[in-house]
């Protein structure tokens, strides 16, 4: 399936029924009355996080979603029947805001949530309503009010503890691979992963946490270069970052500090609050560096990078080296980590909706 992580859509909430000037006319009634009911309400338009939807994928192609209008009244004192509410199902983790003010609505973080986000209209009034002793035939009725309409942006935005960045082939689905059931896919060139994917990292009994691999950054992606910014918002509810860098690249020409400093220099173009959240520095594919030539060139790439060697880890994917300390100490950091709330989250930046990427994204200016 497609992975859809953004839609635009519209949602209306039904109109209310119309009111009914209506008499009574029945045998042995000759001054029977007003007897014209209410309109009903008009359905509401709710969204609910569902653990079995992955994507946005149906609200790529269907855009506009409106809720039935109320019935009219009817003779009799007879209401009219009341809209049925339309329910709209969005995978966990999906921010719905406002597509005009750019004001987030709602922060769909856990399954079950629901929440009303256009109000069906109200239904008109009976002619019952407005006799008094004065009226005794009133005539007039009222209209059902129209339902609230919105324009909105759905965004889904992974749940993750950990999310991994780097450049393309560093090793960061590798890593996936190894310390969790994901099974992205791993190729000997760049841009294998074209879409996030998520594993579940279980250390031991009662304690796991899950981990987040996005498409690599390239030197310009915040200017629109690449696939990796596009994704990057994905990494925003997790606690803690895992920056790998690839110290044995088959490129000759590539620098793993070069490349390390595009990272960040990306990072803190994109978004400054995602470039200061905590962020260890992880060295992958030390199985193919020569034995006698390790200490050196993690002692120089370490000492150039300016980088503290308490949060750098040393790993050999491939064949599980390191992952196991890796993934025990990322637990451990995790367990004195408080988890973000759902206001944290909604409340992220000045608690508006970034402008940009749209749908078709275009360049961001620098």
């Amino acid at each position: 399936m497609k992975f859809i992580d953004e839609a635009r859509i519209s949602i209306a909430a039904g109109d209310g029924g119309n009111g009914i000037a209506s008499f009574r006319r029945e045998k042995y009634e000759p001054e029977g009355g007003p007897d014209g009911g209410d309109g009903g309400h008009g359905g509401n338009v709710h969204f609910v996080a569902d653990r079995n939807v992955n994507t946005l994928i149906e609200y790529r192609y269907v855009r506009r979603f409106r809720a039935k209008r109320g019935e009219n009244g009817r003779s009799s004192d007879c209401y009219g029947k009341r809209g049925p509410d339309l329910t709209l199902r969005v995978p966990i983790g999906t921010v719905i805001a406002d597509l005009n003010s750019n004001q987030v609505l709602a922060d769909l973080d856990r399954d079950g949530k629901k929440v009303l986000l256009a109000k069906g209209g109200r239904g008109g009034l009976g002619n019952v309503h407005f006799k008094s002793s004065v009226n005794r035939t009133p005539r007039q009725c009222t209209r059902g009010e129209p339902g609230e309409q919105r324009d909105l942006r759905l965004e889904l935005r992974l749940l993750a503890d950990v999310g991994l960045l780097g450049l393309p082939n560093a090793g960061k689905s590798t890593l996936l691979r190894a310390v969790s059931a994901a099974r992205p896919k791993v190729a000997d060139y760049p841009f294998t992963t074209l879409e996030p994917h998520l594993g579940v990292v279980r250390v031991d009994d009662g304690r796991s946490f899950v981990i987040a691999d996005v498409p690599g950054l390239i030197s310009g992606a915040a200017n629109g270069a690449g696939l990796g910014i596009r994704f990057l918002k994905h990494l925003k509810r997790t606690r803690l970052l895992l920056h790998i860098v690839d110290l044995a690249p088959s490129d000759p020409a590539a620098d793993p500090v070069r490349d390390a400093r595009t990272i960040v220099r990306e990072l803190e173009r994109y978004d400054p609050e995602l470039a200061e959240k905590p962020r260890w520095l992880v060295l992958s594919k030390l199985d193919l560096i020569p034995p006698d030539e390790l200490e050196t060139r993690v002692a120089s790439f370490l000492q150039a990078c300016d980088a503290d060697h308490a949060a750098c880890f040393r790993i050999s994917a491939m064949n599980g080296g390191g992952c196991m300390e890796l993934t025990q100490r990322l637990q451990e950091a995790l367990d004195r980590m408080p988890r973000p709330t759902a206001a944290d989250a909604a409340a992220a930046g000045d608690g508006s909706w970034p402008e940009w990427p749209p749908d078709e994204a275009g360049p961001r200016p620098a």
